[in-house]
């Protein structure tokens, strides 16, 4: 085959692979939006703290594509794909999505309690499986040590709220949410919703892992750059109507609660079922002191003149054009 040949196969299979990509992507886009939208009126009727709530409820909807992405890595027994989406997919969070956020939606306030407490917090999480990973390994044991974490970050800022949750009958209203009767609809939308987050999930792996082989791209990469991008994108439509609303706290509960959820309930998912190893160890080094300057960065803007402005959100968003543009040089 001629050297034009070639290269015409190889834009062809480009775009295949990444029109693969952007249509399972836009079916783990629509399945989340079809579970947040219940977990939206969930939000409204138990009202426990809107900061709170969108923490532990809604955080963890924008965070199943990195979830369902993950346990399909695991079981095809490519753990490095979602260790690459899950820190893809942070970086993403504190860059792309809060920056071009506010970039297009204006600036966004932030209150004290968020500012003080809940950033670290949130900080010590999503840099825990990044300490654990010091040996280049995450086991099972290290699986269960970040689980525990996901269940100590969301009782810690449910902390406060137990006694109000308990005399306002949040469970038994919770319970009563979830009860069959008389939402068969909402139920078979929640179904529909699962099964096409699972099949999106196995799709976007399958076409990963083909990706990866194809151009000789570490499944790391791959991870790290375009299923990141893809998985990030319903908190970037969730922040921008919050930050559109000016409801700031739903905007930094749902950033920092997926960022702790990715890192430790995914993560932790994933070790357990298929413990991670790293095999490029540069590429992983990089990635990780960009979360760290970039979250370093983040606390900045909003620790100085407690808002990000619109100009601070522009110049996280280049962080992130940054952090692709010398990853790949490097290749």
């Amino acid at each position: 085959m001629s050297f034009a040949g070639k290269f015409v196969k190889f834009e062809l299979m480009l775009i295949f692979y990444l029109f693969l990509l952007i249509v399972f992507s836009f079916a783990l886009i629509k399945a989340t939006e079809i579970l947040v939208e219940g977990l939206k009126s969930l939000a409204d009727s138990i009202k426990i703290g809107k900061f709170a709530l969108t923490s532990f409820i809604l955080a963890l909807a924008t965070s199943l594509p990195e979830l369902f992405v993950g346990l399909a890595a695991a079981f095809r027994g490519k753990p490095s794909l979602s260790l690459g989406n899950v820190l893809g997919s942070n970086i993403a969070n504190l860059s792309l999505v809060i920056g071009g956020a506010s970039l297009v939606a204006g600036s966004v306030q932030v209150f004290g309690e968020i500012l003080y407490r809940d950033i670290c917090y949130g900080f010590l999480v999503g840099t825990a499986p990044l300490i654990l990973l010091l040996d280049n390994r995450l086991g099972r044991r290290d699986g269960l040590i970040l689980l525990a974490l996901y269940v100590w970050y969301n009782l810690t800022i449910l902390r406060g709220k137990r006694q109000e949750m308990w005399e306002k009958g949040w469970t038994r209203r919770l319970l009563h949410k979830f009860l069959p009767k008389k939402h068969g609809t909402e139920w078979a939308k929640l179904f529909l919703g699962i099964i096409l987050l699972l099949l999106a999930a196995e799709g976007i792996v399958k076409t990963a892992e083909s990706f990866a082989l194809g151009f000789g791209i570490p499944l790391f990469l791959v991870g790290l750059f375009l299923v990141a991008i893809g998985t990030s994108l319903p908190e970037l439509a969730f922040e921008m109507k919050a930050i559109k609303k000016k409801q700031a706290s739903m905007v930094f509960g749902d950033l920092l609660g997926s960022i702790v959820a990715n890192s430790s309930l995914v993560l932790g998912l994933v070790a357990l079922i298929s413990p991670i190893k790293i095999f490029y160890l540069q590429e992983y080094l990089l990635a990780t002191i960009f979360f760290i300057l970039i979250f370093g960065a983040f606390y900045f803007f909003v620790r100085t003149k407690h808002k990000l402005e619109r100009w601070e959100g522009g110049l996280l968003f280049l962080f992130y054009l940054l952090f692709a543009a010398i990853e790949f040089s490097r290749r």
